[in-house]
């Protein structure tokens, strides 16, 4: 129960950093404020491209299973469910209008392959969506994690795998951030920008500096976050 509550918290934020997207609002603004209410908290408000792992995959169906064996029916958790099945996508419409729908022979850095940092856990991580559609695309993918690259290997094992960031980013046409490693937080945006072929940087879990990022020449998007002027 608690996992399934935690998990349609998660896709509440996630929504409405997709309504901010679309009205130009700040997600992190309106998360803080929902989070100095005592009785919300400001935990598990982080927007990005959606839960996955173990535990809240599993957790959610296994409640929405067992009340349909009494006859009830979570709407709810079964919302979030379904919201965060599709919510990988708005990366993928992100990088279609950065690329202008068009990703044929270009190279995709995919930085983070876990679910979240800290662990080498891939199961039901927002990363492989994500790769399968630039793949579908014809697009040219290389891959880069601290810990998850050897079981992500076993899912995708037609992918290129770099052994550091640089070799990564070098020459890529663009690079997404799935996944908040602190390799990833603490990057030198000049030296990124000068090793990469493009500019275009979509970073999914809000983790670099939109200033840095204009500031470095980067064309960009993040998730519910306005761009700068």
């Amino acid at each position: 129960a608690s996992n399934a509550f935690l998990a349609v918290k998660i896709s509440y934020i996630n929504e409405l950093a997709n309504l901010c997207d679309a009205t130009g609002a700040d997600v992190h603004l309106v998360a803080r404020g929902m989070g100095l209410d005592g009785r919300i908290s400001s935990k598990f408000l982080h927007p990005g491209p959606g839960f996955g792992g173990s535990c809240f995959p599993k957790d959610t169906s296994a409640l929405v299973h067992m009340a349909k064996k009494e006859n009830v029916e979570m709407k709810i958790v079964n919302a979030a469910i379904t919201s965060n099945s599709i919510q990988w996508m708005q990366i993928t419409n992100k990088l279609d209008t950065l690329f202008k729908d068009s990703f044929e022979g270009k190279t995709i850095s995919i930085l983070g392959l876990t679910f979240k940092s800290n662990t080498d856990d891939v199961r039901h991580s927002p990363a492989t969506p994500v790769i399968e559609y630039i793949l579908k695309q014809k697009g040219n993918v290389r891959a880069y994690d601290p810990e998850g690259m050897a079981n992500m290997k076993k899912l995708l094992p037609g992918i290129n795998y770099c052994e550091s960031l640089q070799k990564a980013v070098e020459g890529a046409d663009g690079l997404v951030i799935m996944t908040e490693w602190h390799e990833f937080r603490a990057m030198d945006l000049k030296k990124i920008a000068d090793l990469m072929s493009g500019n275009i940087i979509v970073d999914a879990r809000n983790i670099l500096d939109p200033k840095e990022l204009k500031k470095s020449g980067f064309i960009f998007e993040n998730v519910g976050r306005p761009n700068v002027k």
